[in-house]
């Protein structure tokens, strides 16, 4: 499986560093397998940091092994368990188990404005639910421990 990452920077070696803001799957390094979702990051974070450049990063990753191998958490669907995860993470609340990967649907600054009407209660779970369903949603794969890190190996970048 081939990932990206989009930064400002150049990350050869992905390390986990704490964030000042609460993010879908929590504490981790995200990656995606959708170049364009990656590329338009990349140029999100360039503008906003004001340093370096938008730069799309390539890992190779051995899906197979790593599942295996890790204690992984894969939603197939933003179904409700999604949701609550999704809902508990962005909120700083989550205190549930810890896995080394997580895989699923990204909630982008569209679905964001969904679960954040849903988290401050002018929707309800299934109107929430409903909403995500008409939504095109990209995926993430986040590297949420050490030795989850391990199993992604950098393969290059791209100044986009």
């Amino acid at each position: 499986m081939i990932l990206y990452h989009g930064s400002n920077v150049t990350v050869e070696h992905p390390m986990l560093i704490k964030q000042n803001r609460h993010l879908d799957f929590g504490f981790g390094f995200y990656t995606t397998t959708n170049r364009d979702q990656a590329v338009n990051f990349a140029g999100k974070v360039a503008e906003r940091s004001k340093v370096g450049e938008a730069t799309l990063n390539i890992y190779s990753f051995n899906e197979e092994v790593a599942f295996k191998e890790c204690k992984l958490l894969k939603f197939d669907a933003p179904n409700e368990a999604w949701l609550n995860f999704v809902a508990a993470n962005r909120q700083g609340i989550y205190t549930g188990e810890q896995y080394d990967l997580i895989y699923g649907a990204v909630a982008n600054d569209d679905v964001y404005r969904t679960i954040t009407l849903y988290i401050t209660g002018v929707l309800n779970k299934e109107q929430t639910l409903t909403a995500l369903k008409v939504r095109k949603l990209f995926n993430q794969l986040v590297f949420a421990t050490e030795k989850a890190l391990k199993y992604l190996h950098f393969e290059g970048r791209e100044i986009v």
